[in-house]
């Protein structure tokens, strides 16, 4: 097996990934410092990358890995904190984490991408412009999540099927969260934060869904 290590934005190094080969990069990984790795990865029948960051350093790697179809790569994760993609993926974090990554074995995961093609890892956040209450209907498969305006609506990926879960902030309100394949938003303008990085543009629509093809998490 094959195994290297993508150190992001500087993170302290577990104990137990101190002996593997590592590349450094951005808080954001540059793809092309992840298509220098493939070739030495593809060497190996069973290639296992490591990512050493955070969800969005995560979910950078996923989305070119999908993009370039190359999901049979293997992938650890190894978060510093708690993150909602560690809590999704009940990875843990730092040794802990690393070590699971290093010995465990990977399984098929229900990858979860938007309509703009990026994955997501933890959380997107979607609210409407200028910190204004979203307004719109939203869908979560057959099921109405809500309609009218909300405080925000919020979106996460599942370890298993059917792979995604939506909810709504209604002010101090307990969330219900609804489970199924897809997430749809309708609405006049809103802003989407996808693990933690915010468009830069309002949208009249946004939909997360599973991808027809699964992606390889070690835990």
């Amino acid at each position: 097996m094959s195994t290297h290590v993508l150190r992001c934005d500087g993170a302290p190094v577990p104990i137990a990934l101190a002996a593997l080969p590592s590349s450094s990069t951005a808080a954001i990984p540059d793809t092309t410092e992840i298509d220098e790795l493939l070739p030495v990865l593809a060497a190996d029948s069973l290639p296992r990358l490591i990512v050493l960051g955070d969800d969005a350093a995560l979910a950078t790697v996923l989305t070119h890995l999908m993009r370039t179809e190359r999901l049979h790569v293997e992938i650890g994760y190894v978060p510093v904190d708690k993150t909602y993609g560690s809590r999704a993926y009940q990875t843990g974090t730092g040794n802990a984490a690393a070590k699971r990554a290093i010995d465990g074995r990977a399984t098929e995961v229900p990858l979860i991408r938007d309509d703009t093609g990026q994955v997501l890892v933890g959380r997107a956040k979607i609210t409407g412009v200028d910190a204004a209450k979203l307004e719109g209907e939203a869908y979560v498969d057959d099921v109405q999540l809500f309609s009218g305006k909300v405080t925000a609506m919020l979106v996460s990926p599942m370890l298993h099927q059917p792979g995604v879960r939506a909810t709504t902030q209604r002010g101090m309100r307990k969330r219900r969260w609804i489970e199924g394949r897809a997430a749809q938003l309708g609405t006049p303008g809103a802003v989407v934060t996808r693990d933690g990085v915010r468009s830069d543009r309002t949208v009249p629509r946004s939909s997360f869904y599973r991808h027809h093809e699964p992606w390889l998490l070690v835990r």
